[in-house]
């Protein structure tokens, strides 16, 4: 196509209004017309990743192939673009601030006066341009974290006004702001809006294209009006009213000529409107699994917020989607889960995910699951924390260790079944020094795993420092948990699963982070499959 694209995505009036799944929305239309697109979020806060957040703070943490823990809407752009991120598609307002030191220790700005404007505004704008100058993207969709007038914000609203200047029609603004409908005057509000673009507008952009969030439809007078006031084309301000489903925005976008709006502003010609076929097939499929009694499937975890476990959600979400039922996640707190009240717990549930984490906080609880749905057999996915609570409960209770435990939570373990990396022994800082990325697997033929990848050699990816202690692997296959998933390197334990029961499997990776729309992950199809198998057996019981 010749020169990158530059498309910006801002938010207005509130967070959490979606700039995430607009901006995904966006890029799944241009990508649909054969552009090749990427999508990058830069985060104000000074975190240098969300690696050391906690989950309340930011939801969970994304990982992403080449090892960077990344902000949770990489997710969105993966599984709507069904492409995979890296390290810079995620910037944080820390780095930016290191990479600046950094250069400024080594007497790269030559005892310049270093300043906001221009450094680190030109550092912003260099990682704006990063991943369209290294890899000849058609379009790259840049999504700012934060609210405009956030103070955070202010550099970069202020590159993103120098890159409009320089790059002309190459740069693109897109404004979400949000609509309220105050329900004692029965009327939807806009001023708001006004004063959001008023905003951006003091700090020298002018939005080209308008998203409005709002829960009840806007009347063509109503978005002609916000035009008129913001100084934006009819036709450039679209709605983004309230959808069943996130997958369905690209589709009311579409809808909408906002894909066919940003190509006319940058000078691109538009052409036919693409089918969106398989996404289209997707939606179908999904209706008509919403037709049907849902399946329950128990999420035993910590963390008693959704976001925490967006990718598992997401994940069960397509897997139920694709086994044409849809999946009802209950969440199940770990801390209040003792062995007096687990059989009302799970109760009904058709299937069980022990979910990942860290530290002491809840781990007694997932034991009791795990203990409940081994002699239950019922069907059970544990993944990276809930494959290693797997493997204690079962060194605890078929193994004979009543003191097994991993030396996270007990670093005076007789039995460590679950123990540090060699390497990590000696490291003390927590940010970034994990098994981080995609790292290679090779499976068992014959196991539950292989029957589900259907191949012996699989790549996903990793987020944590213990692991599986090989000692105890003979102890283990013979008392019937087999150790079905190995890393040809390392010879570290991938995936443990119990062949006696219908299936339990559990992890050592993130498998929930490779699952995406149009290509759900296997061991989540197979994990939902077979509580469905379980529930009608069940049933029949």
């Amino acid at each position: 196509m010749g020169e990158t694209k530059y498309i910006f995505v801002t938010g207005g009036v509130a967070s959490s209004l979606g700039k995430g799944i607009i901006s995904s929305s966006i890029g799944k239309l241009l990508q649909a017309r054969g552009y090749n697109v990427t999508i990058q979020k830069f985060d104000p806060y000074i975190n240098i990743d969300p690696g050391t957040l906690n989950p309340y703070e930011h939801g969970e943490c994304y990982v992403t192939v080449d090892g960077h823990e990344a902000d949770l809407d990489l997710g969105h752009y993966e599984r709507f673009l069904g492409i995979q991120t890296t390290k810079a598609n995620n910037i944080t307002t820390g780095r930016i601030y290191k990479s600046v030191i950094d250069k400024e220790r080594r007497g790269d700005y030559l005892g310049k006066t270093i300043q906001v404007i221009p450094h680190i505004t030109d550092e912003i704008k260099r990682n704006v341009k990063l991943l369209g100058n290294k890899y000849k993207f058609d379009f790259v969709i840049t999504e700012i974290g934060g609210t405009v007038g956030d103070i955070e914000s202010l550099p970069y609203l202020e590159s993103i006004r120098q890159l409009k200047w320089e790059l002309g029609k190459n740069a693109l603004c897109v404004h979400l702001t949000y609509v309220p409908y105050l329900a004692a005057a029965g009327e939807l509000k806009t001023k708001p809006t006004q004063h959001s673009v008023k905003e951006l507008q003091s700090v020298g952009i002018q939005p080209d294209v308008l998203v409005l969030r709002a829960e009840h439809p806007l009347s063509d007078g109503l978005r002609k009006k916000v035009a008129q006031f913001c100084n934006v084309d009819d036709k450039a301000v679209v709605q983004s009213i309230d959808a069943e489903t996130i997958y369905e925005v690209p589709i009311l976008m579409q809808a909408q000529g906002l894909d066919s709006t940003i190509l006319e502003k940058m000078g691109l010609p538009v052409g036919e409107t693409p089918g969106l076929g398989p996404w289209r097939k997707f939606l179908e499929r999904r209706h008509a699994a919403e037709t049907k009694e849902p399946i329950n499937i128990a999420l035993v975890g910590k963390y008693d917020l959704q976001d925490a476990y967006k990718s598992i959600r997401e994940a069960l979400s397509q897997a139920g989607t694709y086994n044409d039922r849809k999946v009802e996640v209950h969440f199940v707190n770990s801390e209040k889960l003792t062995d007096e009240n687990v059989d009302e717990a799970l109760k009904g549930m058709a299937g069980v995910m022990i979910g990942p984490g860290f530290g002491q906080r809840g781990i007694d609880g997932k034991f009791v699951a795990i203990k409940y749905t081994r002699t239950h057999d019922i069907p059970t996915f544990g993944i990276c924390l809930g494959m290693q609570c797997i493997a204690i409960e079962f060194a605890r209770n078929v193994l004979g260790y009543a003191d097994a435990n991993s030396r996270e939570m007990d670093e005076k373990t007789p039995h460590n079944v679950i123990d540090i990396m060699e390497e990590q022994k000696a490291i003390t800082n927590l940010g970034g020094t994990m098994r981080l990325g995609a790292y290679e697997c090779v499976l068992q033929k014959g196991s539950k795993a292989y029957q589900a990848y259907g191949q012996e050699h699989i790549q996903e990816r990793h987020r944590h420092r213990y692991e599986f202690n090989n000692d105890y692997k003979d102890q283990y296959e013979a008392a019937g948990m087999k150790c079905v998933g190995v890393n040809p390197e390392s010879d570290l334990v991938e995936i443990v699963e119990i062949p006696a029961l219908k299936w339990f499997v559990g992890t050592q990776f993130h498998p929930e982070y490779s699952s995406t729309v149009l290509n759900p992950h296997p061991l989540f199809v197979a994990f939902v499959k077979a509580a469905i198998e379980n529930e009608k057996a069940t049933v029949n019981d």
